[in-house]
This record gives C-alpha cells, sequence and structure tokens, in this order.
C-alpha cells in the first residue's frame, strides 16, 4: 500500500486553492499559512473560532491518547475498517478525510489496516490544535490541519471518504467536498453507550435519541452496524480517562463526577451505530 499527505486544500479565508511552497501554503490571493515544525497546519480563521482555543484541551487529549492506546476500543477501529474497506473493496485510490480526527488513533489504525494494493491519501482535522499537535507528532504520513467541519478547507469534490467518529457531521459540507459516489462513514453512541458510567454520575438518565432512519438531503443510506461488548476498566486511571475523552466530563455535576472518582473498578457496555452514506 501507498500512503500520503491529502494536498487538495483550500484557502479558509476565500475557498481558492493552496499550494505548497517551502514551509508554507498560499493562494493566489496572498494569504499565506505556516506548516508549523510539526507538520500540521492551521487553517481556522480567528473570525471562525468561538473561544480563543476551542475543542478539546491538552488534558483531555492526553486522556484520549492514553485510553486509545491500550486497545479499549480496537474492536471499534476494526469495524471501522471494515466499514471503509467493505467485502469486495476494490478501489485502487482513495483520499480520506478524518473530520474530527482528534490524537489521529482512527486514522493511524485506517492506515495499517488498509488493502496492500490500494493508495491512501489521508487528511485529519480537528477544531482543537491540541488533538491536531497530538496526532502529527505520532503519524508523519498524514496531512493535519487546524480546522472546523463548518467550513472545511478543502477543495470541492476531491475526497473519497468522510469519517465522521462521535463528531458533528455539516452534511451540506460534506457533500461539497466528497465526489460523487463517495462516502460519509459515521459512528455515534448507541443507547447503552457506558450506560453503567452515566447511571453513576447523572441522578436520572435521560431518553435515548431515535436513530436518524431517513439519509440526509443528497446522501442514499448503505446500511449501518452495531458494535457492542462489555469493557472492564480495570483502575481509576482508566475510568478518569475515560470521562475525561467524553462529554460526561462537563455535563455531569460535582456530585456524580466525585462518585466516578471514588470507583476503583468498572465494567461498562460500549455500543456504537456505524452507518455508510453515499452521495448521490
Amino acid at each position: 500500500m501507498t500512503i500520503s499527505a491529502f494536498e487538495a486544500l483550500a484557502c479558509p479565508l476565500d475557498g481558492s486553492a493552496l499550494q505548497k511552497k517551502g514551509h508554507n501554503w498560499q493562494c493566489d490571493a496572498g494569504h499565506s499559512f505556516d506548516i508549523a515544525r510539526q507538520g500540521y497546519v492551521h487553517l481556522l480563521p480567528v473570525q471562525n473560532k468561538r473561544s480563543k482555543d476551542p475543542g478539546d484541551n491538552k488534558e483531555m487529549v492526553a486522556a484520549r491518547q492514553r485510553f486509545l492506546s491500550t486497545g479499549y476500543y480496537q474492536p471499534i477501529a476494526e469495524a471501522l475498517c471494515h466499514a471503509v474497506f467493505p467485502e469486495g473493496f476494490s478501489e485502487p485510490s482513495i483520499s480520506c478525510l478524518d473530520a474530527g480526527c482528534g490524537e489521529g488513533y482512527y486514522m493511524r489504525y485506517l492506515a495499517d489496516s488498509a488493502p496492500q494494493k490500494t493508495t491512501l491519501a489521508l487528511i485529519g482535522l480537528d477544531i482543537s490544535k491540541s488533538a491536531v499537535l497530538s496526532a502529527a507528532k505520532q503519524y508523519k504520513k498524514s496531512a493535519w490541519v487546524v480546522g472546523s467541519n463548518a467550513n472545511l478547507p478543502v477543495l470541492p469534490e476531491t475526497l473519497d471518504r468522510i469519517l465522521c467518529l462521535f463528531g458533528f457531521p455539516v452534511y451540506a459540507e460534506f457533500a461539497r467536498v466528497l465526489r460523487p459516489g463517495g462516502e460519509v462513514v459515521q459512528m455515534d453512541a448507541g443507547p447503552n453507550h457506558l450506560k453503567e458510567l452515566r447511571e453513576i454520575i447523572y441522578p436520572e438518565l435521560k431518553e435515548p435519541k431515535k436513530a436518524q432512519g431517513t439519509a440526509p438531503d443528497g446522501f442514499t443510506n448503505l446500511g449501518a452496524s452495531v458494535v457492542c461488548y462489555n469493557l472492564a476498566l480495570p483502575d481509576k486511571a482508566a475510568i478518569k480517562d475515560l470521562l475525561a475523552m467524553t462529554p460526561h466530563l462537563y455535563r455531569a455535576n460535582a456530585e456524580g463526577l466525585a462518585r466516578a472518582a471514588e470507583l476503583e473498578s468498572l465494567n461498562v457496555t460500549v455500543e456504537v451505530t456505524i452507518r455508510r452514506l453515499r452521495k448521490d
């Protein structure tokens, strides 16, 4: 297999093509974006930020990296690879964006699992600078970009796959940058995901949202699969890291977080739905 960095980047200020020139990406209008020493590029204009440092902070990224490196979510990563490279897959090359890549765990796993005869052009994007920095340090073959799903710095119809894993899909943007027939592989928490942890930190659980049945405008459902298994967290550190990489860290009150901090170990249900959507 051949793996390279995706290069069809667009200027976040005017949408025109960016060209790599030395240690910068530049457009014809003269907008220039430095390539950091670690290899990533920051393409999130300050006017598009909702806060000074949006997304996961350094501590959350470190917790995610520790947790995922143990292999706790390896069954999810394997199912993702089956969705991207299903039985009968024969495309000689694909370009793939991980939209909300975090510290790059799933992108690295995908690259390691690609069919031998397939050429991959990879790009990971996250709104968190800390996450992209961590990803860029760990894997050099992909392009890494600080950016937003709401305004992807990618040229129109240049991608074959978009991964949106526990993230925030923006289907109009996904449709813009996907080639006709390209696919979104979307992963969402199922109704029982981490239920045992949620029962401890919340006074009561909300009714789970109903699964989305219809495809978004411009897309066709190709099917969905569910990954469900029991996960044993052996110590306080693993529980703390899991909590730190979920929205529950901010949604739970102080009493709920204190109950979680007292746990010596915990068995939790992992349940995710993986959905494939094809651009019409």
